[in-house]
């Protein structure tokens, strides 16, 4: 068809696009339950532009799924020691993934 600009994203493209994506499985200890983590994880994550999720674990420890763009996700990965005003985070556990795009948006699970 004359006129009409199709274009198509080399594999090449799409593979440099994903090297600059990161999927990180977190687990945080300390005193992280009732202190409003994971909505301010919540808040944060949407701020910083990533997908994924947050939940309590019955062990007392906050577990996260973050997939973004690598500078966002460092971001957000700093802001997991720290928390919010209330917590005191002691141990972050960072869980390297493959990134797969899964996720829409952010939730508290």
């Amino acid at each position: 068809m004359r006129g009409v600009n199709i274009r198509r994203e080399s594999s090449f493209s799409r593979r440099k696009r994903v090297a600059f994506l990161k999927r990180v499985h977190v687990f945080i200890s300390g005193r992280v339950q009732g202190v409003f983590f994971r909505a301010t994880t919540h808040r944060a994550a949407i701020g910083f532009r990533l997908t994924g999720w947050v939940r309590n674990m019955p062990d007392g420890r906050v577990e996260a799924l973050f997939e973004g763009n690598n500078e966002d996700v460092d971001k957000m990965l700093k802001w997991c020691h720290i928390g919010p005003p209330s917590a005191m985070v002691e141990k972050v556990i960072i869980e390297e993934e493959i990134f797969i795009g899964e996720f829409k948006d952010f939730h508290i699970r």
